[in-house]
């Protein structure tokens, strides 16, 4: 029988659901290497206690049960956890690498996602599908339609109106199978991105965190519902910075005695989740000069000065800092009016 020191014990899964023990001074109780059913059993078994991972690919799954079973659970990022392999890379090395990664004091770990959550962002690679299929389907055909002479303006309102309006001409045979085909399956493809938008918008109504991001300029329904599902309410961050430097769109700085140099942004992190929210600050970049608040002048003054594509990433890094803040009050987003306009 393996004791288990259940004031501080860590429990670390490698890619292969590795399994070992440390005590209080970091030394090694045992190590063994069990499969899934076993683990379960395992984790249900053992007393209350901390059980460390590195977030791959089930690790939330494996976390929500070691939750239930009464252990205390903490996930790492993989990057955070490379540094500490020692020897060759094999499943017990791994282990005790994330356990060294636990140790550190500046490591950020990552909150264990509900299956809500993890539904909804499943939704979110669900519609990005959808939406690839659709643009390769509306760029296949307008290839083939080209070598007909027939030109298709470069939207989506365009090819639906041009299409629709194909099929009611007498083209051979061949071709206006092809275009019925086409025809059918845009709206198949429109059909299932809007019952995914449904859920969205579904999920939004039933997330505080959801609705407080949803009142924030140039952010709607879909990305109200990405961010809120991955972040939850930015309680994995002790600042508004560590959002915008997780999110890759600081700048990325190298710096070396006196030489202190700035270039593009970092690109770090979700790849999604900084493309929506860029796309989102485009929007807003767009009709700023609708607009008198404090953001949206701050906005204007940015295009004149630094051109309208930097302006456009600096203000997604100024909504991401502005979120993070809203998240921490639990209060929807006001527009902000100088005092002189305010009293005018």
């Amino acid at each position: 029988m393996v004791e288990i020191n259940a004031n501080f014990s860590i429990l670390a899964f490698g890619s292969f659901l590795e399994l070992c023990n440390s005590g209080k001074q970091g030394n090694k109780c045992f190590s063994r290497r069990l499969d899934r059913a076993k683990l379960l059993q395992t984790l249900t078994q053992l007393p209350a206690c901390n059980v460390v991972m590195e977030s791959w690919s089930t690790s939330h799954y494996w976390g929500r049960y070691c939750l239930q079973a009464g252990h205390q659970v903490q996930l790492i990022p993989a990057q955070h956890v490379t540094p500490f392999v020692r020897g060759n890379k094999n499943d017990k090395n791994d282990c005790m690498a994330i356990y060294e990664a636990s140790l550190r004091p500046n490591i950020r770990f990552v909150p264990v996602k509900t299956e809500h959550q993890q539904a909804t962002l499943a939704l979110h690679r669900y519609r990005e599908r959808l939406i690839h299929n659709r643009t390769a389907c509306i760029n296949q055909t307008c290839g083939l339609l080209l070598e007909f002479g027939i030109v298709i303006k470069k939207s989506l309102k365009s090819f639906r109106a041009t299409i629709a309006d194909l099929l009611n001409r007498n083209l051979h045979g061949a071709l206006n199978l092809l275009l019925r085909d086409v025809y059918e399956e845009m709206q198949k493809l429109d059909a299932n991105i809007k019952n995914v938008e449904a859920q969205f918008k579904q999920f939004n109504e039933q997330s505080q965190a959801a609705q407080i991001i949803q009142s924030i300029p140039g952010i709607g329904i879909i990305n109200a519902s990405a961010l809120s599902a991955t972040i939850d309410k930015g309680q994995a961050f002790s600042n508004k910075k560590e959002l915008a430097v997780w999110l890759g769109i600081t700048p990325r700085q190298y710096a070396s005695g006196e030489t202190n140099k700035m270039g593009g942004i970092t690109k770090r992190g979700d790849r999604y989740l900084r493309k929506q929210l860029i796309h989102g600050a485009r929007t807003v970049v767009n009709h700023a000069h609708k607009k008198q608040d404090d953001l949206n002048k701050w906005i204007n003054a940015l295009v004149e000065r630094r051109g309208k594509n930097k302006a456009v990433v600096a203000t997604a890094h100024r909504l991401a800092r502005l979120m993070w803040i809203l998240l921490q009050r639990n209060e929807p987003y006001k527009a902000q009016y100088t005092q002189s306009e305010a009293q005018s």
